[in-house]
Parts: C-alpha cells; structure tokens; sequence
C-alpha cells in the first residue's frame, strides 16, 4: 500500500539577487512595491527564481512572498496568486546580462516583447517601454544558493486584476492556459463584443 506523502519539492531554482546595469538592486518591499535600491545587503533584493517552464522563471520575493507580474498595459505589480501574468522568460543577452519579459503580452504592431526594466533612477518602468538593447532591462543575477521548489499553482487571472484597456496582445497558448469555454460565457457580459472576440482562443 502507497503511503499519502506531502507534495515534495520538485523544482530546482535559486535564491539571487539581481543587479541591473542602472546600478540597482531590484527589491520588493513588504508592502509588494518593486524598485530599485543600492543596498545590497538588504533581504528585500533576495527572490526566489523558480523554473515553470522551459526558460521560464516565476520571480517571488523572499521577504514578501509575493509574485513579480506585468498586466496588459505593461505595468509591473506584485501578486498574492501565481498567475499567468507572473510567467518571465529569461533569456542570456550578448552572453552576458540576464533579460525578462513577459510570456503574456508583446507590442500588439511589432510582436515585440515586454522586458522587466529600471530606469536610472531605481524606478520600475512600464514594460512595453522597455528595449532589450537598452541597459534598464539588463539584469545581472547573483545567486546565493540553489534551492528545491514546489511548483506554483496557477491560478486564474481575477476579471478586476486583468486590464480592461488592453494595449497587449495575450498569446493563444497563454489565453489556454486559464480561460475556459465556460469562462467566456461570464465574460461576454461583462465586456464589450469587440474586446470579447480578442479572448475567443481555439
């Protein structure tokens, strides 16, 4: 007979901090606030890199315990709930500096990516602002130690978390991911026809 054991922890990742080009730390407050700080030694530039897919990090904060995420106008905001809008692709730029953007949304024209940035005065800038050949999205991670994580459960995007205005172009396979057949039939009343047809994934 199989014993019930608790869920073990399944998934490498790293306790780091990241240090961007700016000359920051990036750091979440106990409040969820995310910025810049140059003191290194604070625990609130401690997170948690959790692996949720290939090339895919979750960014939790140590101190807080909530999730760095990026809704659809491109604004960065911490999160109690893994959610699909907390997914970062980490990519290597010229084999150095570290990129996050969002597997969520892109430029609706270009397709192109929305990145995690800094500006030079240690303040979040909004990501569809943000270039990957510009020094606010180059981020340098500093591991402390490897660490074994349990998997995040997704949770599904709450209609007042998710934007209404939405400048962002959603991917199919993230639309799949938490919306649902019989999700559509409770949004179709709460948004117009034309922002409706946007979430119609097949």
């Amino acid at each position: 007979i199989m014993s019930k054991e608790p869920c073990k922890p399944q998934l490498k990742g790293i306790v780091t901090r990241l240090f961007s080009e700016q000359g920051f730390y990036l750091q979440m407050l106990p409040d969820g606030t995310v910025n810049g700080t140059k003191d290194e030694n604070s625990d609130n530039t401690l997170f948690n890199l959790i692996p949720v897919g290939l090339r895919v990090v979750a960014i939790q904060g140590v101190k807080a315990g909530l999730y760095v995420a990026m809704n659809g106008e491109g604004f960065l905001y911490s999160s109690e709930a893994f959610t699909a809008e907390c997914k970062f692709k980490e990519s290597v730029f010229e084999n150095y500096y570290v990129i996050y953007s969002s597997t969520m949304y892109r430029q609706h024209e270009s397709g192109r990516a929305w990145f995690l940035g800094l500006n030079n005065e240690g303040t979040i800038m909004k990501g569809n602002r943000v270039k990957k050949t510009q020094p606010c999205s180059h981020f340098v991670p500093r591991p402390i130690e490897v660490c074994m994580y349990k998997e995040p459960s997704l949770h599904e995007l709450d209609e007042k978390q998710r934007s209404r205005k939405n400048s962002g172009t959603p991917t199919p396979l993230e639309l799949n991911a938490f919306l649902h057949p019989n999700k559509q039939q409770q949004l179709q009343h709460r948004q117009a026809s034309s922002e409706t047809k946007i979430n119609e994934v097949t």
